[in-house]
């Protein structure tokens, strides 16, 4: 426990003028580097969630939060079961899905596709927020219509414009466990834009009955989508409806779907963080070397305290308190800057370039032309911890070996 004299004295040789201006100095940019660890680390952890929040808002515009498929990829009835996943309470819209995947072609061009059969009606409530069309509408999917709405990226490697049309190379299962190629016809009646690569240069969107018909499905589906109101609660969502329905029924979600890109962020957040650790662990050094030097000018002093009674522990607290201050100081500091900096960062980065004559992400080159930025107060606390317990942490070294100081030795020649 800390007594007043400690605290007293502690906060007085922190603001006591001393022989030289150095100590003063690297006093100040301690304090100076400790909030500008802080800071940046929030601002750089408060952003990069941000792109995190955009990655997951443009898979999702294209896809759902989660789905059921029947075994083999076949799910009969498909109505019933739409009728159960939508009346869960977790569930916002449900919508059927036939998927398939293949080449299209249009003159010499061949690609890759992967092809989603939806039912308008449906997939209106269950894209949330509504498919991104440059051209055309989702009306033009009718049964029989033999209509395909492509990606911007893939129509334009295609050359296609609206009308034209295209063949698709579809593999069909056999009776004899082979796939048989089947060639179709469609015609593109429009063109979306998710701002995601994958989705933007290999999507098509078709009727879901004339997908079913290419696969030869009849009236089955390949699976029911379901798009929950809290998208953090779609894998449980999709785990109670698994076991509500029971029998040979498979379940799957956003975060299985896409698991690599979340990880890859996570990763990035990671070593961003231990990167941009380092500054406030030098900050924290040259707190460490601030203490020592003060340490060294007043060692006659401490040679005092200890002949008045004051024991080594409460020497200890002496210089921790001074460290403490210090480093908490800049924690304080830096923490406020950083929040106030990732607040506006829509508004900062615009200034900046405008300013500075130059774009950040230009959109010729980047799907995201703004930086995006999304506060966390978990992030906030974590980061303030932690910068807590290295500055005081910094502290000891100094402070013992103040503690260390011979009375006799240090008085001897005074």
């Amino acid at each position: 426990m800390i007594n007043p004299v400690e605290l007293f004295v502690g906060l007085r040789y922190l603001r006591a003028k001393r022989r030289t201006r150095f100590v003063s100095f690297i006093t100040l940019i301690s304090l100076a580097g400790v909030a500008l660890g802080v800071a940046a680390l929030i601002v750089i952890l408060s952003v990069m969630n941000g792109f995190e929040g955009e990655l997951r808002t443009r898979l999702l515009s294209m896809s759902a939060h989660g789905q059921i498929t029947g075994a083999d990829g076949r799910t009969q009835n498909w109505r019933d079961l739409l009728s159960e996943v939508a009346a869960h309470p977790g569930v916002a819209a449900a919508a059927p899905l036939v998927q398939m995947e293949g080449m299209i072609q249009s003159g010499r061009e061949l690609r890759a596709v992967l092809a989603h059969g939806v039912e308008p009606e449906f997939e209106k409530t269950l894209s949330e927020p509504p498919i991104n069309l440059l051209e055309g509408s989702l009306d033009s999917l009718q049964p029989g219509s033999r209509n395909v709405i492509l990606g911007r990226l893939l129509a334009i490697d295609l050359g296609l414009y609206l009308g034209d049309g295209v063949v698709m190379l579809i593999p069909r299962p056999a009776s004899d466990d082979t796939l048989q190629p089947v060639l179709e016809r469609f015609t593109l009646s429009g063109v979306f834009e998710a701002g995601l690569q994958e989705h933007d240069a290999s999507l098509a969107l078709i009727n879901a009955s004339d997908a079913a018909a290419v696969l030869g499905l009849g009236d089955e589906r390949s699976a029911v989508r379901f798009r929950a109101h809290d998208v953090m609660s779609a894998p449980l969502i999709a785990a109670e409806l698994r076991a509500q329905i029971g029998g040979d029924i498979d379940s799957s979600d956003w975060t299985v779907e896409n698991a690599s890109y979340f990880r890859a962020i996570r990763i990035e957040k990671m070593m961003m963080s231990l990167i941009l650790s380092l500054i406030i662990a030098v900050a924290a050094f040259n707190i460490v070397a601030s203490l020592v030097m003060v340490v060294t000018d007043k060692t006659n002093d401490i040679a005092v305290l200890r002949t008045l009674g004051m024991r080594p522990a409460g020497v200890v607290k002496v210089f921790f308190i001074q460290g403490a201050v210090i480093g908490w100081a800049g924690v304080f500091i830096g923490v406020a800057l950083g929040v106030v900096l990732a607040i506006n960062v829509p508004v900062i980065v615009p200034f900046l370039e405008q300013t500075l004559g130059f774009q950040i992400m230009p959109g010729d080159v980047f799907y995201v032309t703004q930086i995006p930025s999304e506060l966390e107060s978990a992030d906030v606390t974590t980061i303030a911890i932690a910068a807590f317990l290295l500055t005081s942490l910094a502290t000891l070294y100094p402070a013992r070996r103040a503690a260390h100081v011979n009375p006799a030795v240090a008085l001897r020649y005074e």
